[in-house]
């Protein structure tokens, strides 16, 4: 397989995955100072999370029965199981998990079931990333159905409670779902919807651009991605570098798209020079370079990116397409990438996988 520019959203939304304390109350919320104030030992475990060291966070976890701990607190221990399980690609193990956990909207997750526990407190304590855990093990297991069943179940759950931001998170991924089948047709009709809820989200605007580049749709495309460098000039925030490089990436799309690869490499460098650890921009700016034949740039840059950012650019994408691009310029590149592959073993998060070497 040739390397190729990631199609990956150029925009993408924070990974609902990553928030596993968010509770589902939908008449009390609880807000809290810190982590601490949940569990002594929270915030411990949320570093191992954001270091990618789920092996040792399974570990860490106490084993607990329900009556142990506080309800709440048990079962966000067992959504840090889950999370951990699904990030390790263990799927049958997450499913005997949840499996002791269903069905999630049992009264034995409502705080008013628990009134000396809790007695001003009422709805569901289940963290919310536990529902998508349980919305997206089914894919993983072979059974795409039921996933796409309980995501748009959690989608209507989302609208009864008038959850907005878990509604975005919830389309997001049916959005992606869909995308990744090539079903454009739903795709587009999700990402209408939730430019009905806000048209001038620059986030959703460039999803729609870089759908609209997919389905050949050139013109609609550089509309869309002129109204998001519209919306963030209009609200000054242009200088921001995330918002600056989300207009530079978008412009970058363009040009790839007609095999401009030399100013498709001028907006990916400014890009980098605005924030060095934007990791697309280094990827698709080597893979720019490769089509333009310069494949002894393209290596470098990415080599330089994983010795530099080795944290944000041991990143499974940037790794395939950095082997294609052994492949193609060294004879031995069997011994490269072995040495490549020794290496990542030392700074990888869990969930890295290997197999992305291609040895």
């Amino acid at each position: 397989m040739d390397p190729a520019v990631s199609p990956t959203d150029p925009s993408p939304q924070p990974d609902p995955l990553s928030s596993p304390l968010l509770t589902t109350s939908s008449q009390s919320p609880i807000s809290f100072a810190s982590p601490d104030d949940i569990s002594p030992s929270l915030s411990s475990l949320l570093s191992l999370c954001h270091r990618g060291q789920w092996n040792l966070l399974l570990s860490s976890l106490p084993s607990s029965s329900p009556l142990s701990h506080p309800p709440h607190l048990y079962l966000l221990h067992s959504t840090l199981s889950a999370l951990s399980l699904f990030k390790l690609r263990r799927y049958p193990d997450l499913s005997r998990l949840l499996s002791t956990l269903s069905p999630l909207d049992s009264p034995q997750y409502h705080f008013q079931s628990y009134p000396s526990i809790y007695p001003h407190l009422s709805g569901s304590f289940v963290p919310f990333s536990l529902r998508i855990l349980h919305a997206l093990l089914p894919h993983r297991l072979g059974d795409r159905p039921q996933t796409l069943d309980r995501l748009y179940d959690l989608l209507c759950l989302c609208r009864t409670h008038h959850w907005p931001h878990r509604e975005s998170h919830v389309l997001s991924l049916l959005f992606a779902h869909h995308f990744s089948y090539k079903e454009y047709d739903v795709a587009l009709s999700l990402i209408q919807e939730m430019l009905e809820k806000d048209p001038s989200d620059p986030a959703v605007l460039s999803r729609l651009g870089y759908l609209q580049l997919q389905i050949g749709d050139l013109n609609g495309a550089n509309s869309s991605f002129q109204r998001v460098e519209s919306v963030i000039k209009e609200a000054g925030l242009d200088t921001d570098a995330s918002k600056g490089n989300l207009i530079g990436r978008n412009k970058a799309l363009g040009f790839v798209v007609a095999k401009d690869y030399t100013s498709a490499v001028r907006e990916y460098e400014t890009c980098i020079e605005r924030d060095s650890a934007d990791v697309v921009a280094v990827n698709n700016k080597a893979v720019c370079l490769m089509y333009s034949r310069d494949l002894s740039d393209a290596v470098k840059g990415l080599e330089t990116a994983l010795e530099r950012i080795p944290t944000v650019a041991v990143d499974e994408t940037v790794v395939v397409n950095l082997c294609s691009m052994y492949e193609l310029a060294f004879v031995n590149h069997a011994e490269v990438k072995k040495t490549l592959a020794t290496w990542i073993q030392q700074v990888a998060p869990d969930d890295f996988d290997p197999s992305c070497t291609r040895i």
